[in-house]
């Protein structure tokens, strides 16, 4: 999982606590709109579109400022396309995750001959800690605010995610917090202050943990069927052809799975080692 796709999750799990952070909205009720747009459909997973009352809030988050198209343009690509779709004026934000001296990070609108584009960009790293530490929705990304104490901050993080009331809130809140605080913490710091405890309970730590585990698994048993697959012709090898030289068994251990099974097939038509030697260097 992405950092970037983390706060697509967050805006969109919690979208009144971002427009109520990015736009001045009296909004009770915050609609998430699907992410594809109609006329030869673009879709980005870090992009977030937000329906606030009669007004459309695109909030999209960059770990980098590369980017093709580059943001500027695709701003006012969006911004068109969205109020061609939903006929309703548009609030732009795109909030930098990470810190980084490139221009584009500093710019805030598309400018050619003919058209002046505007829109908002929100470098975390020059934020305020303070509205992040108070909202258990922004509290994930208080890592990435201004600091100039960064272990006393994640140490606040962290004691502000054992305050919430619900376990499962307080473990997701977790998961996302090490996540984003990997753009910008050491990783043992990040374990130190933030509980493994919990972290292990985590449903992203967890998913996380998941895949690795059935990444291992895939490679054992990988490795099992090779080994297996080695031994049968290693065998069927020495009955034919008496002790094989320890050079070959070698080149052999170093085959893959299919092609020692294919070996294990082409080897019935062998009449003498040499014949094996061929193969190989073939």
């Amino acid at each position: 999982m992405s950092y970037d796709n983390v706060c697509k999750i967050l805006a969109e799990k919690y979208p009144l606590d971002f427009a109520k952070w990015l736009i001045s909205t009296r909004a009770k009720k915050v609609k998430v709109l699907k992410t594809e747009l109609t006329i030869e459909p673009v879709r980005a997973d870090s992009v977030s579109f937000l329906q606030a009352g009669k007004r459309i809030l695109h909030i999209e988050f960059q770990t980098r400022p590369e980017s093709e198209p580059p943001i500027p343009f695709r701003e006012l690509d969006y911004s068109v396309r969205l109020k061609r779709q939903y006929k309703l004026p548009v609030t732009q934000v795109v909030i930098f995750l990470q810190p980084t001296n490139d221009p584009i990070a500093y710019t805030d609108e598309y400018k050619d001959e003919t058209t002046l584009h505007k829109y908002k960009v929100i470098r975390m790293w020059e934020q305020n800690p303070e509205r992040f530490l108070k909202s258990e929705a922004l509290l994930p990304l208080a890592p990435l605010a201004a600091t100039t104490s960064p272990e006393e901050l994640l140490s606040q993080v962290a004691q502000k995610i054992a305050t919430i009331p619900n376990r499962d809130d307080r473990q997701n809140t977790a998961g996302y917090t090490q996540i984003l605080a990997g753009l910008k913490f050491d990783k043992n710091m990040i374990r130190n202050l933030l509980s493994e405890d919990i972290m292990k309970e985590s449903v992203i730590y967890q998913d996380i943990l998941q895949k690795g585990e059935q990444k291992g698994e895939k490679k054992g048993r990988e490795e099992g069927e090779k080994n297996e697959a080695f031994r049968f012709l290693s065998r069927q090898l020495n009955r034919k052809f008496g002790a094989i030289d320890a050079s070959i068994l070698q080149r052999l251990q170093a085959l893959t799975t299919e092609q020692l099974e294919a070996l294990g097939e082409d080897f019935l038509n062998f009449s003498n080692i040499s014949d094996l030697e061929a193969w190989l260097n073939r």
